[in-house]
């Protein structure tokens, strides 16, 4: 009897990846690669899908792609290889091409990171937002874990974003009058008016591998996921309203920004009103009729709804609920900032954040 040959010996090392969509179903990839290609794909998951033969062909476009194909290109294979009329519940193309980038390690689960938790600290609002570039520089370098950071302050200012125009969002008498300090931060989205108190403001320093694959408009709920779960426990039912706003049936309570740097750290910062005096607003922030067009209102002031009515709480109680529902969730310990990391963003107030060149960079 002639003896059969061994099986071959397989090069491939076995790769498993996990996505929770947000508001979603679960996705899971198992995968070999072989010769630097997927091989052996078999995507799982609690999701719905009509018809049922698309599975076998989602898993068939994807075997024989290079390990090195990207998430676009990964999700447009997904989407080509499903037939006509199919349906997908729960999951899509991109989340399954996010989990099969989290298999090969090319893209991160918040559980793949040591989280740290930065308690308020009063700082001027200055350095708050030079801390902002340094921190993400420190966590895209790998120098720091990556980070939840409570802001405070304690000088009335407005925050204008990165690409905002100060001449039309900023008041001149109203900011004389009411003595108000005008920063830019380097993230986009719209001015934040902030007096000591009347705002929870939080910042999130982590490594863009955390949202490889998602879109941007999805990477914001996304990022704040445990925040609505800390709302839900106060009892409050927040929800985003494309692209960056956070409300709730009774309005808007805050708004969100992103940037990216080149080192592959991200920044995503949030406002949300606690107890803002809206007449005073008006007079230090330029907000126009354009701005309130799709917001289904036709007074700014209406647009400021705090939490401070909505949960009866003081403003520390839900910094501290956001803070409990973050570490339960991903395990994250108390940090504190470092020295060399404040006298950097010193520096970097007096060089960017604290000149006239860079407050005006957009007049």
């Amino acid at each position: 009897m002639t003896a059969m040959p061994p099986p071959a010996r397989r090069s491939a090392s076995s790769r498993h990846g996990e996505y929770k969509v947000p508001g979603g179903k679960l996705v899971v990839v198992d995968l070999d690669v072989i010769g630097g290609r997927l091989a052996n794909v078999s995507v799982s998951g609690d999701f719905f899908l009509e018809p049922d033969e698309a599975l076998l062909d989602i898993n068939r476009g994807l075997a024989g792609l290079p390990e090195t194909t990207t998430a676009a290109e990964l999700a447009a294979v997904v989407s080509s290889s499903l037939p006509a009329g199919s349906a997908l519940f729960g999951f899509s193309a991109d989340a399954v091409a996010v989990t099969v980038r989290r298999a090969l390690a090319k893209a991160t689960s918040w559980a793949d990171h040591e989280w740290n938790v930065i308690a308020p600290t009063v700082l001027p609002t200055e350095i708050n937002v030079a801390l902002d570039e340094v921190l993400t520089e420190e966590v895209g370098a790998g120098r720091r874990n990556p980070t939840l950071r409570f802001w405070d302050w304690q000088e009335p200012s407005v925050v204008i974003g990165s690409f905002q125009s100060v001449r039309n969002e900023v008041d001149p008498a109203g900011v004389e009058k009411h003595g108000i300090t005008v920063v830019r931060r380097i993230s986009g989205g719209g001015a934040m008016f902030m007096e000591a108190g009347n705002c929870i403001t939080y910042s999130l320093y982590l490594p863009q591998t955390l949202v490889d694959g998602i879109s941007f408009a999805d990477s914001y709920p996304f990022l704040d996921s445990w925040v609505m779960a800390a709302l839900e426990k106060l009892g409050i039912n927040a929800f985003y309203v494309p692209l960056n706003d956070i409300a709730t049936d009774q309005g808007k309570i805050g708004g969100a920004a992103q940037k990216r740097l080149a080192n592959g750290g991200m920044l995503h910062h949030v406002t949300m009103s606690y107890d803002i005096d809206a007449d005073k607003m008006v007079e230090v922030l330029r907000i126009g009729k354009e701005k309130l067009s799709d917001k289904g209102t036709r007074s700014a002031k209406k647009r400021v709804d705090p939490l401070r009515r909505q949960t009866g709480l003081a403003r520390t109680a839900i910094i501290a609920a956001m803070s409990e529902v973050f570490t339960d969730r991903y395990g994250a310990t108390p940090s504190q900032l470092t020295e060399a990391e404040l006298g950097t963003a010193r520096e970097r107030v007096g060089s960017k954040f604290g000149t006239a060149g860079w407050l005006h960079r957009v007049p």
